[in-house]
């Protein structure tokens, strides 16, 4: 199974749109999206996969409206930080803005960690845990989106044009 894995949209919806559609190209099935959305209509446009999605900094003013659209949409709101299983391998998400919500993760010893806020990406392990940051669409030298294939554990960072 092939996830991708989106953060720091802001809003970017065009952006956000291309992206989705690279990531489709590469065979993603399903999206995590690491934060600070911004607005509904990125969980509208990224639910064309199964969808989860966390929290971020930047969308603390639009919580309410992100859980709705979950709602509509059937994309999953794993609210700070949560976990999820797919493809037999557990994969821990948050933001990264909280380390009592990194910390609280971690300590169940996941297969990944999914995480965004830097604008920068980053590919890593550290013990069992594999730590992945996509980049972000919004404010990064360049703009990157990430499919990972579970299976096979092998990570491809995408760029998406400006």
């Amino acid at each position: 199974m092939k996830l991708g894995i989106l953060s720091d949209t802001h809003d970017q919806l065009f952006r956000c749109e291309r992206a989705i559609a690279l990531l489709q190209v590469a065979g993603a099935e399903a999206i995590v999206h690491c934060g600070d959305v911004t607005e509904p209509e990125i969980i509208q446009a990224c639910a064309v996969l199964s969808c989860y999605f966390v929290f971020g900094n930047n969308d603390y003013h639009s919580v309410a409206a992100l859980r709705e659209i979950a709602e509509v949409t059937g994309a999953r709101s794993l609210e700070l930080g949560g976990m999820i299983t797919l493809a037999e391998k557990t994969i821990a998400v948050t933001h990264g803005h909280l380390r009592v919500e990194e910390r609280r993760l971690l300590a169940r010893n996941p297969d990944y960690f999914l995480s965004g806020h830097t604008h920068v990406a980053e590919d890593r392990r550290a013990g069992p845990t594999r730590f992945i940051n996509p980049g972000a669409l919004h404010r990064a030298r360049q703009f990157t989106v990430a499919v990972l294939d579970l299976c096979r554990d092998e990570l491809k960072f995408i760029p998406v044009l400006r």
